[in-house]
C-alpha cells in the first residue's frame, strides 16, 4: 500500500511539473493559461459551486470541473509546446515502471 502511495505521489509531482512547464512556456496562449489558473484556483480556494458539506455531490463537482478545465486547457495548447515538454511525461511513465 505504501509503495503504491509513493508511486502516485511521485506521478502527481511529475505531472504537476509538466503542467507548470507548459504554463511557464511563453509560447502557450493566454486562454489555456487562464483555464489552468481557474482549475488551480477552484481546487485551492474554498469557493465551490456545490458546497463540500453536501454528501457526495459536494466532492463530485470538484471531480468533474477541475479535470474538465485541465482537459480543455490541454486541448488548446499547441502540439509543438506539449511535445517540447513531453520528456517530463516520460519521467512519469518511468516512475511507474521503476516502482512496479
Amino acid at each position: 500500500m505504501w509503495t503504491k502511495l509513493r508511486l502516485y505521489s511521485k506521478q502527481l509531482k511529475l505531472g504537476l511539473r509538466y503542467y507548470r512547464a507548459i504554463l511557464d512556456d511563453p509560447r502557450t496562449p493566454r486562454l489555456p493559461k487562464a483555464l489552468l489558473a481557474i482549475a488551480l484556483g477552484y481546487m485551492v480556494l474554498p469557493v465551490d459551486i456545490i458546497p463540500d458539506f453536501i454528501p457526495v455531490l459536494g466532492y463530485l463537482d470538484d471531480l468533474i470541473i477541475i479535470p474538465a478545465l485541465v482537459w480543455l486547457a490541454m486541448r488548446l495548447v499547441p502540439t509543438v509546446i506539449k511535445e517540447a515538454h513531453h520528456p517530463l511525461l516520460d519521467d512519469v511513465s518511468k516512475a511507474g515502471e521503476s516502482e512496479g
